[in-house]
């Protein structure tokens, strides 16, 4: 462990390199109330979307690349803004005329358009939690409606209203001047309409802890700021959790990036210290467009987990955080291939390379060993060419290939398959286009099924890969690449595949034939 520890003190490994950044901010002393605090915020506006997972799973591989190196308790926390008004009505939400009724109310006081749950705000937080709970995630959820009615934050708003002129100050200088005339860091809920009300303070009462202002119909009102009578804003909410909780670590999209400043500058007026920030480039769908709880777009949670294990989604999450990714359907398999290729390769590798590689931090070091034999890719195309309708008929082909396997011994390998059928048939199999061969490609692929009808050497795929380059050398396919662009094109009706010779030894030397018979009379692309 001490050899790991040492590794990871030096690891370029991004997880490693925050953890470090973090363990100086108590270098002369831990922290007062004992542990380290890694927080993460949602806006539980819309539906929980992937961006919002991918942000506890960061900031948990950060947490675990923390307690590493260091002897310092964490915890971590998963706080929803639960308390704020609904701007407007999501596109991807049933009820949609009933929600219009509710605009503005806190998100907890909107009724729950799937008439789940206590209210709207409650069932994007279950959402939320039943996601993070998928994964295992050890956490603590928060939300903002039991924080702020319970009490916890009232020494916090309390402060606030003493500090209120220092506080406005730092938000003034941020806004527009048509914004200044009616700001205020305080948001009130109006007592007899329940909206979350954007109005001016035309009094702040320190001694009494109490905000006074007119309502949209001009009626005066006063009202404590404790007890749930009034949010904060969200910029000023920020700092003031900050403080509140003695956060220590946080993350967020690259858009809160120029907000920092003032965040950490309401956290140090209101007696805390601005915690660690961590900034990551935002998901993008596959046009480009960021995702957006509200429309729904790009790829769910739930749509990855159907046609992959929870691994691979975090191994995609682990990969350059600082850099905007695109997020389809596309991105699966080799998300599924390249975890895989990382847990094989792990057991070999000196402390250094294991704290620089994904797994460690997708498993906090605790890292199970691949038990897949066959490459996501393909199995893909073994479910196209075996017209396979379910994960038991491709296990007719698999123990062919790996006679010791079976799903019992090989779950990840069992798993995939079933995932490779449901992928193939929803994506695959309506984009496939194939080609008929022209003479020179003819002539090879009868040349390769002559070389298969003759062949004696078993079902090893480097043989039989070796076996296929000859067939291309033979023919002149230079570069040797449009050979393989051929067989994919005009017996897998796609412009890129598998190591051939290992499609092969899987799918079987007499099924390749009949396979290769077929795109040379054109059943294929017919």
């Amino acid at each position: 462990m001490s050899e790991f520890r040492d590794a990871a003190l030096t690891s370029k490994a991004w997880p490693f390199e925050e953890a470090r950044r973090l363990a100086k901010r108590y270098e002369a002393a831990p922290p007062e109330k004992g542990f380290v605090l890694f927080e993460t915020g949602y806006g539980p506006s819309g539906l929980p979307h992937i961006g919002t997972f991918g942000e506890v799973l960061r900031t948990t591989m950060v947490r675990r690349a923390f307690e590493a190196i260091s002897e310092i308790p964490t915890k971590l926390i998963s706080f929803s803004d639960d308390m704020d008004g609904m701007r407007k009505v999501p596109d991807n939400v049933p009820n949609r005329e009933m929600l219009a009724e509710h605009i503005q109310k806190p998100l907890t006081s909107v009724p729950d358009p799937f008439g789940e749950h206590e209210s709207f705000g409650h069932h994007n937080n279950a959402m939320l939690r039943r996601f993070l709970d998928t994964f295992g995630f050890d956490y603590d959820f928060y939300s903002a409606r039991e924080f702020y009615t319970s009490g916890r934050f009232d020494d916090t708003l309390r402060l606030a209203a003493e500090r209120y002129d220092a506080l406005m100050e730092v938000m003034l200088g941020s806004l527009r001047d048509e914004r200044r005339e009616t700001y205020s860091i305080f948001l009130p809920i109006h007592p007899e309409t329940g909206r979350v009300l954007y109005v001016p303070m035309k009094h702040v009462d320190a001694a009494e802890g109490t905000v006074t202002f007119d309502d949209e119909t001009g009626r005066e009102w006063t009202l404590p700021v404790t007890g749930g009578h009034v949010k904060f804003q969200w910029k000023p909410d920020f700092g003031a959790r900050w403080a509140a909780l003695g956060v220590d670590f946080e993350p967020y999209g690259k858009e809160h990036a120029p907000n920092t400043p003032i965040y950490s500058k309401i956290c140090s007026i209101l007696g805390g210290r601005p915690p660690e920030v961590f900034t990551y480039e935002l998901f993008l769908d596959m046009a480009g467009e960021k995702i957006s709880k509200s429309k729904g777009n790009g790829l769910s949670i739930d749509e990855w987990l159907a046609y992959a294990a929870t691994e691979s989604l975090s191994y995609f999450m682990y990969q350059k955080p600082k850099t905007a990714k695109r997020l389809g359907w596309q991105v699966i398999p080799k998300a599924v291939d390249e975890y895989h290729q990382q847990l094989r390769a792990y057991p070999g590798q000196d402390a250094v390379q294991q704290a620089a590689n994904p797994v460690w931090h997708i498993h906090g070091g605790d890292v199970p060993a691949s038990t897949l034999d066959v490459p996501f890719a393909m199995l893909l195309n073994l479910a196209g060419v075996s017209a396979a309708e379910d994960k038991e008929k491709m296990w007719g082909f698999i123990r062919r290939y790996a006679p010791a396997a079976s799903p019992e011994t090989h779950p990840d390998l069992d798993a995939a398959a079933g995932y490779a059928v449901r992928y193939f048939k929803d994506f695959v199999a309506p984009n496939r286009t194939f080609r008929v061969a022209d003479a020179r490609e003819e002539a090879a692929l009868n040349d390769l099924a002559d070389r298969l009808r003759a062949w004696e050497g078993g079902l090893d795929a480097e043989e039989l890969q070796s076996m296929v380059f000859a067939v291309g050398k033979a023919h002149g396919f230079e570069p040797l690449r449009d050979w393989f662009k051929t067989l994919y094109e005009v017996l897998l009706g796609a412009s890129q595949g598998p190591r051939f010779g290992g499609f092969i030894a899987l799918y079987g030397v007499e099924e390749t034939i009949r396979l290769i018979e077929d795109g040379l009379a054109g059943r294929l692309a017919a």
